[in-house]
């Protein structure tokens, strides 16, 4: 007999041998009367553990012996009980976890420094969402895309034709800016993404964020959402609250989830249009998307250690989109989401250390993106002002021809013709890769059993890098037959952010009903880079050459750097640093059984640009045992990011054939100096809140909250400002801002600056419904928000304020819009699901309140108008012209899924997202919506394409199916 066989019989012989004997225990954990799915069971001293199955069942095989059993989950009280299993014994041990009165079924950790409280006790409103609740009944596959739906007052929307926006995921709470919340990690804070907005088609220019798709969703156990004012605490970036994602633990538990969506757009996909080579096209059922996500956690020694990796990937195909009531667009041939390719993990470890009070833990990750976007589209025969359309294409040095170039230029002919120059165009593509990674090691213990301390030190870097595809630069030389540039290094940023933080608390049980005492400290280093691209990216010519369109000769500049996104230049190229200390302390009291008050205060110091002090007091009061009434009121700060204050770009525009240089200026630049932009200081807010709590029965429970937030000074992204204004001094005068232009060859500039203050008020409402009987559950929840943004004051400098029209510019009226409507002024979420068996099925409703916008403008004000500076567009009939207001009304979304678990281990879902295939209103002015330069609002929005990037996004209906295994 072969000895491998001999080997492999021998094996098999020990394992079956080892499967009669074992001593195992096995039950189910419920709560309530419901199964509690995820619940870890841990036995001491050994290192063995298990978590609960998707029918709140655990096994465990150990050796004959006595041990205790720790079974917990969370928003449960934690239960240990003392086991013996005898040789050979399998023993049957069911738990059931009492839930804590006046609990929403949820301990937080967020919004208080000292330790986790109840959701329904928490003085302030927190959200705690089950990852794996809103992951398995929607086609999105994204966890942005997710929590704007679970959340009420989460916004998110993924953008297009809007260069770094299309690739980078960034989000807001209550209305306000991505950069105003702050994210943690298990508590931790985490690095922001490199990018900032500094561009027209983009919401929220001006800004940054973190990009939380770049967390594996495999890892992550719950998200718990603080929405509320919370510097003092957490520091700066709280302004609109906290979003604290805390990783999964468990062990000898391995999941997986794989899913496949795409969408089911006939009405709006370009191939449904009556010329097929007007507009890039894709396929039928186009956005095919396949993720996968894989989960395991094994023990780490004898003492209740574990280490659990997540890891995800992700494949996303495009979407091509247009109107078909509209015509041709010239300005976006290739409108949707571009391709992303993703992948990325992360884990979670702890090691107790043996003898001790003392653990050791450490968590992190690294997440890789590439995202393929179409830009703008370029015609050679069309020329609308700033885009001098033949400027932008390869032609010949000596007779001034068009170089086709096959398989990037695109020929849109309906006769059939071979070639046809006036016909040619072509969509400059961007190459986005963004590499993330992130570290983070920490001990935490107690000293004497009472103070419980815990110090950490955690790293993250960002990497933004550009590439131009599919494109050319123009003003290179093109010879007929040589081959012709078509990608191009653009260069990029990167931001790194290093943190140290130590944190003590104490609790004090004899003072008052109980007293939590936290202080801590907080140094963190920053330091952000901006990298040049290949010379070909940038670069470019001054002088005309020829140029032929339709038999006529011209001379004419040719645009310089690649189309779509001209690379970084040496001048653009910078690396700045900062470091900041912290200290903060926070006091909560219970003052008696019913009434809790909690205090905090924090001090920081940056080397940038000085200190700031915030503070905050929040309440809780127990009317009754299940009707609580909280409030808060606190100040906060947002620092200016390393981006805000050193961001430079520099653009290069045609126009009437001259080159143009147009530059995002850094706010260390002579130019913003001589400009009168001071140094960006911090954006400071004063937020109060107020609502209560509610759980008349043990299956539902309410909670609505109330919230203004007031900021002063917000950085926002200032209007273009032109050489040669004559408010602007003389150009020969060092010093003044036209001097300063001319020197450095910049035609036009923007700014960051400290430009607004803004006052957001809203409302949240949750109402959440679990019942089970027998074999059979219903779910309903509703969650709602209804917000608006007032704008109180525009701080115009001087150096802008001595014209109308450069008050109007510094931040126009349709830049206020964005602000203004940076999500829509109500949306609500009512979800249902109802269960018999192995089978549920659910449907989800969502409204969008409306959200309005304004295009660029293309005529004059009317005489009458109370604001000349307005953007206004002709009407098609001649009779007159309008405001151009873009008017996205009220839509109502409905999903539906079913699902079913064939065993224990395996489930199965099949739904559709967006059943009615509901898109936002298109992008135009009613009875404004011809072609002709002059007499359009259609391509004039912030896309340029049929739709913006607003409520339910612009892609339709989405079909998904997912399979889950746990083994």
């Amino acid at each position: 007999m072969n000895i491998k066989v001999r080997l492999l019989l021998i094996g098999t012989f020990v394992l079956l041998c080892s499967s009669v004997f074992a001593q195992k225990l096995t039950g189910t954990i419920t709560s309530a009367g419901s199964t509690v799915i995820g619940a870890t069971v841990l036995v001491e001293p050994t290192a063995a553990g298990t978590s609960t199955d998707v029918n709140g069942k655990y096994s465990l095989t150990l050796k004959p012996g006595t041990y205790k059993v720790t079974y917990s989950a969370l928003g449960l009280e934690k239960k240990v009980i003392s086991v013996t299993l005898a040789d050979g014994e399998t023993k049957v041990l069911d738990v059931d976890l009492v839930v804590s009165s006046a609990s929403l079924n949820e301990v937080v950790v967020v919004g208080s420094r000292g330790g986790g409280r109840s959701k329904l006790e928490s003085a302030v409103p927190v959200d705690v969402i089950n990852i794996n609740n809103v992951n398995d009944n929607t086609a999105k596959p994204d966890l942005m895309s997710q929590l704007n739906q679970a959340v009420p007052s989460f916004n998110y929307n993924k953008q297009s034709g809007a260069d770094g926006a299309d690739a980078v995921d960034f989000a807001s709470l209550r209305g306000l800016s991505f950069g105003q919340t702050l994210v943690l990690v298990n508590g931790v804070r985490r690095h922001l993404s490199g990018y900032v907005d500094a561009g027209q088609s983009a919401r929220g220019r001006g800004d940054g964020g973190t990009d939380l798709n770049a967390i594996p969703e495999a890892a992550i156990d719950h998200i718990e959402i603080l929405r509320d004012g919370a510097s003092a605490q957490y520091g700066s970036d709280a302004i609109a609250g906290v979003i604290n994602i805390v990783l999964k633990k468990d062990i000898n538990l391995f999941t997986i989830n794989a899913g496949f969506s795409g969408y089911d757009d006939q009405k709006y996909n370009t191939l449904s249009y009556s010329d097929p080579k007007a507009y890039y096209t894709g396929s039928k059922f186009d956005g095919q998307t396949f993720n996968l996500g894989a989960n395991y956690g094994i023990a780490v020694g004898k003492n209740g250690g574990f280490l659990n990796i997540g890891a995800n990937y992700e494949n996303s195909g495009k979407t091509f989109r247009y109107a078909p009531d509209e015509p041709i667009s010239r300005e976006r041939r290739a409108f949707g989401d571009g391709s992303v390719e993703s992948g990325g993990a992360m884990y979670n470890l702890e090691v107790p250390i043996k003898g001790t009070s003392t653990v050791f833990y450490s968590f992190g990750g690294y997440n890789y993106k590439h995202s393929n976007v179409y830009a703008y589209t370029r015609s050679w025969n069309y020329d609308n002002g700033l885009r001098s359309q033949p400027t932008k294409f390869p032609t010949d040095p000596t007779t001034g021809n068009l170089i086709f170039v096959p398989g990037i230029m695109q020929v849109d002919n309906p006769n059939g013709v071979p070639f046809n120059a006036d016909s040619v165009y072509y969509d400059p593509e961007e190459d986005v890769y963004i590499k993330d990674a992130s570290a983070a090691a920490g001990l935490r213990g107690k000293i004497n059993g009472d103070w419980t301390w815990n110090v950490s030190l955690n790293a993250g870097r960002n990497d933004f890098h550009y590439f131009g595809q599919n494109t050319f630069n123009a003003s290179l030389i093109d010879a007929p037959g040589q081959p012709i540039q078509t990608r191009f290094d653009d260069g990029g940023f990167n931001y790194l952010q290093g943190t140290l933080n130590a944190d003590i608390s104490k609790h004090f049980s004899s003072i008052a009903k109980g007293m939590e005492l936290s202080f801590g400290g907080e140094e963190r280093y920053e330091r952000y880079q901006i990298y040049a691209g290949e010379v070909n990216s940038y670069s470019g010519s001054t002088t005309p050459v020829p140029i032929t369109v339709d038999g006529v000769t011209t001379l004419a500049v040719k645009a310089s750097g690649s189309e779509g996104y001209p690379g970084y230049s040496p001048q653009d190229a910078r690396i700045a640093d900062r470091g900041s200390e912290a200290v903060y302390v926070e006091d909560a009291l219970d003052v008696t059984k019913e009434w809790l008050i909690d205090g905090a205060a924090r001090f920081e110091n940056y080397s940038d640009f000085g200190s700031q002090a915030t503070f905050k007091f929040a309440t809780r009061y127990k009317v009754t045992h299940n009707f609580n009434l909280r409030g808060s009121i606190s100040t906060g700060f947002r620092a200016p990011t390393l981006q805000q204050q050193n961001f430079s770009n520099t653009n290069t525009e045609v126009v009437n054939g001259n080159l143009i240089y147009t530059k995002t200026v850094p706010n260390y630049s002579p130019i913003a100096e001589a400009a009168g932009i001071p140094k960006l200081t911090p954006e400071k807010s004063t937020n109060y809140s107020g609502g209560f709590t509610w759980q008349p029965i043990h299956e539902l429970t309410l909670t609505v909250d109330a919230y203004q937030v007031g900021i002063k000074n917000r950085i926002v992204y200032s209007g273009a400002y032109s050489e040669g204004d004559p408010a602007f001094g003389s150009p020969t005068t060092p010093g003044t801002l036209n001097y300063e232009l001319l020197a450095n060859q910049v035609a036009q500039a923007s700014f960051y600056t400290n430009a607004v203050n803004t006052t957001n008020d809203g409302v949240d409402i949750v109402i959440d419904y679990k019942k089970r009987w027998d074999n059979q559950h219903f779910n309903a929840t509703f969650a709602g928000n209804f917000q608006q943004v007032i704008i109180n004051k525009i701080n115009v400098p001087p150096t802008f304020n001595q014209s109308k029209g450069d008050s109007a510019t510094f931040f126009s009226d349709r830049e206020q819009y964005f602000l203004k409507y940076a999500a829509p002024k109500a949306k609500l979420n009512l979800g249902l699901e109802y269960g018999i068996k192995k089978l549920s099925f659910g449907t989800r409703f969502t409204y969008f309140g409306d959200v309005k916008e304004l295009g660029f403008g293309d005529v004059s004000a009317p005489a009458n108008a109370p604001d000349p500076y307005f953007p206004y567009v002709a009407l098609d009939n001649g009779s007159g012209v309008v405001p151009e207001i873009f008017n996205f009304s009220p839509k109502v979304t409905t999903d539906i899924y079913a699902s079913f678990k064939f065993t224990k281990m395996i489930s199965w879902t099949l739904g559709v997202d967006n059943l009615f295939n509901i898109h936002p209103d298109e992008d135009v002015v009613k009875g404004a919506i011809s072609p002709t330069s002059g007499t359009s609002s259609f391509g004039d929005s912030n896309s340029g394409g049929p739709f913006e990037s607003v409520q339910m996004g612009f892609n339709g209906r989405r079909i998904f199916t997912k399979l889950s295994l746990r083994f």
